[in-house]
């Protein structure tokens, strides 16, 4: 070191720098490292707060529809709190849009009461989506390719949520019900994209033609944003390391 340097009390030696450097590097780390293990405990609460409240909700509804579920053809589906409308000659016309007279009869009774069990205040605040969801077979008329098969069974299936989705709400009374159910329903046609296949793998193309009512919660997207979270703080961390 030369005597102006020795005199400068700001200058510093490649070994000063370099640990200052690896300082801060260390503190970086370690804030990603927190935050990471923050965002796995919240994750590891969240999933466990939805899944209760997703087993409570099963529960409730399993309890009201049971006796009505084999006389509709349904089914509920305890993972996805999925009720699914399965007979497809009760449904719809084949190719149409318009809800035949027994599913209106059915819908009559099962959505007035289907509402009421999500109103219920240990549901209602946490109900983010309640979706209508219609899927079709892969088929279509004899000579259409699987791109034109698809794209017409979408338009079908969008078609079909819509139709239903203006039938539901008209079988609410109350306007404060309406409302409510307004804000939070949406029709999601999806065509083929979710087909149901036998035990050997094959299309079952009767299953595949159905109506689903779903409902999806506010733990959910909440998860979702922390696990995206979880990969990008996961990502940032290999990055610094990669860096240093």
């Amino acid at each position: 070191m030369t005597s102006g340097e020795s005199n400068n009390p700001f200058a510093l030696s490649i070994g000063d720098l370099m640990a200052a450097l690896l300082l801060v590097f260390i503190l970086l780390v370690g804030a990603t490292l927190l935050l990471v293990k923050e965002n796995e405990e919240r994750t590891v609460e969240l999933i466990s707060e939805n899944e209760a409240l997703q087993d409570s909700l099963y529960q409730d509804l399993r309890r009201e529809f049971e006796d009505d579920l084999p006389r509709w053809s349904a089914v509920i589906e305890r993972k996805t709190l999925s009720i699914r409308f399965r007979e497809p000659e009760v449904l719809f016309e084949k190719g149409e849009a318009t809800v035949r007279p027994r599913f209106e009869q059915i819908l009559n009774n099962f959505f007035p009461r289907y509402i009421r069990i999500l109103r219920r205040p240990q549901y209602r605040s946490s109900i983010r989506e309640i979706r209508i969801e219609g899927h079709t077979s892969s088929e279509w008329a004899p000579g259409a390719t699987e791109e034109e098969a698809y794209f017409n069974n979408m338009r079908l299936s969008q078609n079909r949520t819509r139709t239903v989705l203006r039938y539901v709400l008209g079988t609410l009374g109350r306007e404060r019900t309406q409302d409510w159910t307004r804000n939070l329903i949406t029709a999601n046609g999806l065509s083929s994209s979710d087909l149901i296949y036998t035990e050997a793998g094959r299309e079952d193309r009767e299953a595949s033609r159905r109506v689903e009512f779903r409902v999806r919660t506010n733990a959910e997207s909440q998860l979702e944003k922390i696990l995206d979270q979880l990969v990008q703080d996961r990502e940032g961390l290999r990055s610094q390391i990669r860096d240093q």
